[in-house]
């Protein structure tokens, strides 16, 4: 049996596909985010989705690869990538603050045949307005770090959200539904 690899270092991803136990290693991706041009998030997600896949697909072509790729929207209609700084990831975080953020979490799967299933899973964030001491308190975690749009929704995160609409899953990072979906279009041995 071809053996399954998840292309992303997050530990969050990582903990969501231990949850599902399932037999697995971990490939980062060397894919340079930054170069991908495309402004549109929906794209934008898919195809980093794509690219981390293919990149680690390349070095493992007897396995099956999945590729993940995670992008907010501001209220404003602005993508929130993963912040440089503590600075940036305050002016992220008012940007959301008593608004409506959209999460869109896009999977790749590529087989060891090279056949590709993809999909994005994307969901509707509403953020407790934020005083600033709300953001002193959250930017003091240091857990903004690594995270589009400086949050997240899983452990004290949780305390900035006041309501989801989507997948938990998906705005944490690895869309659970969505991939069990493309794993069995794909009629991935795994997931039958």
């Amino acid at each position: 049996m071809h053996h399954l690899i998840l292309a992303s270092a997050s530990p969050q991803r990582r903990r969501l596909f231990e949850g599902l136990g399932v037999p697995f290693t971990v490939v980062p991706s060397a894919i340079d985010e930054a170069a991908c041009k495309e402004t549109d998030p929906l794209m934008r997600a898919q195809i980093l989705a794509r690219l981390k896949a293919e990149d680690v697909a390349e070095r493992h072509p007897d396995a099956w690869v999945i590729g993940c790729d995670t992008l907010v929207v501001s209220p404003q209609g602005k993508v929130l990538e993963k912040p440089r700084d503590a600075a940036e990831a305050r002016v992220m975080l008012r940007e959301q603050s008593g608004g409506i953020s959209l999460v869109h979490s896009a999977l790749a799967l590529l087989s060891p045949a090279s056949t590709r299933h993809e999909g994005i899973s994307t969901s509707r964030v509403r953020f407790r307005p934020l005083t600033p001491e709300h953001l002193d308190w959250w930017i003091g975690t240091g857990l903004w770090e690594g995270r589009s749009g400086s949050f997240q929704i899983e452990g004290p995160g949780q305390l900035m959200i006041d309501h989801l609409e989507g997948d938990w899953s998906g705005v944490v990072g690895l869309p659970v539904s969505l991939l069990g979906e493309l794993a069995h279009a794909a009629r991935m041995p795994y997931f039958m």
